[in-house]
């Protein structure tokens, strides 16, 4: 399955941060911002998602959710949220089954080598449950305030 705009989002349910589950079919009404992201607590990734913390209230105002998704258990998920006082959605997806089906598992060089690791990638999926737009392979420097710019 290709993930393309206009089509539908694929489902998922996953383990979320405080323990219980996400399930995206859950938001239907509402626009739901997903974003995939490497691991907790490195540099990027802490900075993109302090950044979508302290954006939360343009996004509410929106009527978008956010939902974080990364490979890092759920006790991991919880120690960053605490640290960073994250003021959304953490989701685990640890057999990296969601993130195939999103397409953003690629290989990515390291000291020389390629790994499997996880682009980042978001996506803003509509009220009905199709793809809105898709960013992939992002900045997270600049990610958050583009994306506003473009969704507003």
């Amino acid at each position: 399955m290709t993930i393309e705009i206009g089509k539908r989002a694929p489902d998922f349910t996953l383990p979320r941060d405080g323990g219980g589950t996400v399930r995206l079919s859950d938001f239907r009404g509402k626009r739901v911002l997903v974003y995939f992201y490497p691991g907790d607590g490195t540099p990027g990734c802490t900075l993109e998602s302090c950044g979508f913390r302290d954006t939360k209230e343009q996004f509410d105002k929106l009527n978008i959710e956010i939902i974080g998704i990364s490979r890092d258990s759920v006790q991991s998920h919880d120690a960053f949220k605490a640290k960073y006082k994250l003021n959304f959605i953490l989701a685990s997806d640890g057999n990296e089954e969601v993130s195939n089906k999103y397409e953003v598992i690629n290989k990515n060089p390291l000291f020389g080598i390629k790994v499997l690791g996880v682009v980042r990638s978001t996506f803003l999926i509509d009220e009905k449950g199709n793809v809105e737009k898709i960013w992939r392979n992002v900045n997270s420097l600049f990610h958050i305030k583009n994306l506003l710019k473009e969704i507003q």
